[in-house]
């Protein structure tokens, strides 16, 4: 079944629209696409998205020639499940990957000492071969299909050249940049430049070659940064760009509170973390300029997303998601809710917005809505083409679901989501009781108003369980061992000592003398 056909009544004129304005086109004549993955990057982490602190011109730059989303979300609060979702247009519960690959699972769990009430069920450790992709799908259809980044889906025999991608670049099962982000790094599929060579420049740069070298015939370019994950690794220079930013901006006594299970960073002025923004930053430029200079802005799509919230509680505290709550690892907004930006020339409007709440399975019927192609009858995917929205038109109402039955190594709780009307539902697998927010009144999620909307927790919930059901949903179980004594011993530990241990090294961070570590400043300072 098509793209066009999966779309709503509602759409099917402006998507026969597209379907007359592209179906003309010869394989030749079809659009390019230059699709940007950030790693752990935050809704409020680019200065177009309201930073006072980070700095992005080029990435804000897509946002303001193209169309902006302000609902936009990815499909899991993790990377790996939101990454799937982007290729193959399903939610995690039906491509099977609930967690990052690599996550302890089932009794595994008790060795993270986090003593946790449930265990968390096993998950699929590779993006599955029967899945058509959306990099398989444009290279049957004649696209020449490049990949270069993290691509964290799977190991020697799951890597991006497994899933229709003919190039990779930097890609295999590490979630994070062995190696660190100068060179020499140790990664497999991307061999170190020159000592302190940049990481992101030099993905930048794989793919600017691939572009110059694919003019003149449609291509994908999947450009898939590590950054910003951890670690958090910057130049000299940049730290004391940000270092002197913070400071001119009043540096703040406190950068923590503790939210539920974890402390949450308030504040945007980690000098490290910003250096690691603007680096990315001047790699999409790089890409852009390339376009711009080859004549192919014109008939190029780009597109910009994370796979998750910006990293406020565990990994490297590194930012602040306010006015969101929560951050990476949540269910919280700020674990879900991401920058989604595309630029489709002769499509959208430069500097238009949309506040209608999209996600990641929609990438993928989209893109393949853009340039004419078709969704694989045999890929059953969930999302559903925002192109009518790109046009300034509207799709049906839809609700979005979550699930994420594991715990986030950032304090995030076993639970299920669902978005509708404005309204969100948080389930919680725990103790299986029900928080509701009103997004527009409360985008923070500061009131749970449950108590005072039985009918439409009832309601929402009925539907969240239905969904549940009928996509597969795996649940976690109870764990016979649990001891609620060790989990609160714990839980005082991170309240009192790990606070203060937050706190002070963050603050470190900003010393006029700060120095780092050395195995990464030393290579990051040559040149």
């Amino acid at each position: 079944m098509s793209s066009r056909v999966r779309l709503f009544p509602a759409v099917v004129a402006v998507a026969l629209y597209c379907a007359i304005a592209t179906s003309h086109l010869s394989a030749a004549d079809r659009p390019n696409i230059v699709f940007i993955l950030a790693d752990d990057l935050g809704w409020r982490d680019l200065s177009g998205e309201g930073s006072e602190f980070y700095e992005s011109p080029n990435i804000d730059r897509i946002a303001a020639d193209g169309m902006k989303f302000t609902r936009g979300y990815a499909t899991c609060q993790v990377c790996s499940p939101s990454r799937a979702s982007i290729l193959t247009g399903k939610y995690p519960t039906k491509h099977g990957v609930t967690t990052w690959i690599g996550d302890r699972a089932g009794e595994e769990w008790r060795k993270a000492n986090r003593h946790d009430s449930l265990l968390p069920p096993e998950y699929d450790r590779a993006l599955r071969a029967s899945e058509i992709t959306l990099a398989e799908t444009l290279r049957d259809a004649g696209y020449q299909t490049f990949f270069a980044g993290k691509w964290h889906l799977g190991g020697v025999d799951s890597r991006p050249t497994y899933h229709g991608f003919e190039i990779n670049k930097g890609g295999f099962e590490s979630g994070s940049p062995s190696g660190g982000y100068f060179s020499p790094w140790k990664n497999p599929e991307l061999p170190s430049g020159p000592d302190g060579q940049s990481l992101p420049i030099r993905l930048a740069q794989e793919t600017v070659d691939f572009i110059d070298t694919h003019r003149d015939q449609p291509f994908l370019a999947y450009l898939s940064f590590y950054s910003v994950h951890g670690p958090i690794q910057t130049t000299p220079e940049l730290w004391q760009k940000y270092r002197d930013k913070a400071v001119a901006m009043g540096l703040a006594e406190q950068r923590f509170v503790f939210d539920r299970r974890l402390a949450v960073r308030q504040v945007q002025d980690c000098p490290i973390y910003a250096g690691m923004i603007e680096s990315m930053d001047d790699a999409v430029g790089m890409v852009l300029a390339k376009l711009d200079e080859l004549n192919l802005s014109k008939n190029t799509i780009v597109c910009f997303t994370s796979d998750n919230g910006g990293v406020s509680s565990g990994d490297a505290f590194c930012t602040s998601n306010l006015p969101l709550r929560g951050g990476k690892g949540r269910q919280w907004e700020g674990g879900i809710r991401e920058p989604f930006y595309i630029k489709a020339p002769g499509v959208t409007k430069p500097g238009s917005t949309s506040d209608i709440p999209v996600s990641g399975i929609d990438w993928y019927p989209t893109l393949l809505d853009l340039v004419g192609v078709d969704v694989p009858a045999d890929q059953d995917i969930d999302g559903v083409s925002l192109t009518p929205i790109l046009h300034g038109k509207t799709i049906a109402d839809r609700p979005l679901f979550w699930h994420y039955p594991h715990y986030g190594n950032q304090g995030g709780e076993p639970s299920s989501i669902i978005t509708h009307d404005d309204w969100k539902l948080i389930h919680y697998h725990e103790d299986g009781r029900d928080e509701l927010y009103h997004l527009s009144d409360d985008p923070a999620e500061t009131t749970d108003v449950a108590s005072q909307n039985p009918d439409r927790v009832r309601s929402l919930r009925a539907e969240l369980d239905q969904w549940l059901q009928s996509s597969g949903a795996v649940m976690p179980t109870a764990d016979p061992q649990f001891d609620a004594a060790k989990r609160e011993e714990r839980t005082q530990s991170l309240k009192t000592t790990g606070m203060q241990r937050l706190e002070k090294q963050h603050a470190g961070f900003l010393d006029a003398d700060y120095k780092g570590p050395d195995n990464w400043w030393g290579s990051a300072g040559k040149k």
